[in-house]
């Protein structure tokens, strides 16, 4: 179904073994739609789109307390009526295209995986995935995701062009009277099983303080933030950035075949995790220094393995504990 965009079909399995939501932005055209119906279905899950437009209302999504009458009684009651929000996969299509009003409709069951619809709350269907797209190009009428409901996406991923060989197949597969189907792989209890088995993957400390320094060093307020943080930083990733790139790297591990999770699933992970957690200040948007370029810095900075050594011939204070001199 699917020509190319490998790492972006990577990233989007990782966060769903994950647990996590994603923000796929891109030009349109680029088969984001395409790529999580097709998901969907290779999953047998249950999906539901959402187009967000100007005037679309928090009830839109979640569902509301509609009246009905027993016809045999003429008794009246409320009844909850669902919103397309219950399902498996959910793609927010053009999320931005709606006020902040609409789009906190969903930090609730982004967070909760739970609506509450007349003081009641009902939960949503397990597995919980949300896929968000945006387009980069249009600020016409769109409005930015506050960063509470940034942050509650695990990756944002960026959807490229494809290259010119694989344009064309795409070119001679969408023209032609043959038609790709997908074939159903997992179920959704297969899928709640290997979500369990990845937070089961085991994770060396000095790993998980790789993705706790790589985070922290996002923070120009820290003593030990680079130089370059500093200068370009308006503020940097949370908690829960060291959360998901801890995370991510052990549903990468699966993925590879690995039952551990290694520094290279860190830094694999790092630039979807970090790119929508750091806020880039004005020096920084007068010299075109993008948040990737703040994470590709920070990679570069931080030594891969422990044994690279600084000049005194000690560990990098990354592989040290807190307590080790």
């Amino acid at each position: 179904m699917i020509v190319g965009q490998q790492q972006v079909i990577e990233e989007l399995l990782v966060a769903l073994l994950a647990r996590g939501h994603c923000l796929l932005v891109g030009v349109p055209g680029l088969a984001k739609t395409l790529m999580i119906r097709s998901l969907a279905d290779a999953l047998s899950l249950r999906f539901n789109r959402i187009q967000f437009t100007p005037d679309l209302m928090p009830s839109d999504i979640t569902g509301t307390d509609v009246i009905q009458e027993d016809r045999s009684t003429g008794y009246r009651e409320f009844r909850f009526m669902p919103g397309p929000v219950f399902a498996n996969v959910i793609l927010a299509d053009e999320i931005n295209r709606t006020p902040p009003k609409t789009q906190a409709a969903l930090l609730e069951a982004m967070q909760e995986h739970q609506v509450t619809v007349g003081g009641k709350r009902h939960l949503l269907q397990e597995p919980f995935f949300v896929l968000a797209t945006q387009n980069p190009i249009e600020h016409e009428g769109t409005y930015p995701l506050p960063e509470a409901q940034l942050d509650r996406f695990m990756f944002n991923v960026l959807v490229n062009y494809p290259s010119e060989d694989e344009e064309l197949e795409i070119v001679r597969r969408t023209t032609a009277e043959q038609q790709a189907t997908v074939s159903t792989t997992l179920g959704a209890d297969e899928i709640l099983d290997l979500t369990r088995i990845v937070r089961r993957i085991p994770i060396a400390d000095h790993t998980a303080r790789y993705a706790l320094r790589l985070a922290r060093m996002t923070r120009a307020n820290q003593p030990d933030a680079p130089e370059f943080v500093r200068d370009y930083v308006m503020w940097g990733a949370g908690p829960r950035a060291s959360q998901y790139m801890v995370l991510g790297a052990k549903a990468r591990a699966v993925l590879r075949g690995r039952n551990y999770a290694s520094l290279e699933d860190i830094r694999a992970v790092a630039p979807p995790v970090l790119r929508h957690r750091i806020k880039t200040n004005f020096n920084a948007d007068a010299e075109g220094i993008s948040p990737d370029e703040i994470v590709r810095r920070l990679l570069e900075s931080i030594p891969e393995d422990n044994d690279r050594q600084d000049s005194r011939g000690k560990l990098p204070s990354v592989f040290r504990s807190a307590d080790a001199g």
